[in-house]
C-alpha cells in the first residue's frame, strides 16, 4: 500500500513537472539571470513616495516653528 502511494505522487510529481514545461515555464533562460542587476519600478516609486512623505513632514514642522513664538 505504500508502495501504490509513492507511485502515486511520483506521477503526480512528473505530470506537474510535464506540464510546467509544455506551458513554458523554463523556456527564458537569460532574464532570471540579470534580473537582480535591473531596479524594479516599484521599489523606484516606494523610494519616491517615501521621500515625499519626508519632505512634508519637514515642511509641515517647519511651518509649526514659525508659528510658535521665538521667544516665550
Amino acid at each position: 500500500m505504500l508502495i501504490g502511494f509513492s507511485l502515486l505522487v511520483a506521477i503526480g510529481f512528473l505530470v506537474a513537472f510535464l506540464w510546467s514545461v509544455k506551458s513554458g515555464q523554463y523556456s527564458d533562460t537569460y532574464t532570471p539571470s540579470v534580473r537582480m542587476l535591473f531596479e524594479d519600478e516599484k521599489s523606484k516609486r516606494k523610494e519616491s513616495e517615501k521621500e515625499l512623505k519626508e519632505e512634508k513632514n519637514m515642511i509641515i514642522n517647519l511651518q509649526l516653528q514659525l508659528k510658535e513664538p521665538l521667544c516665550s
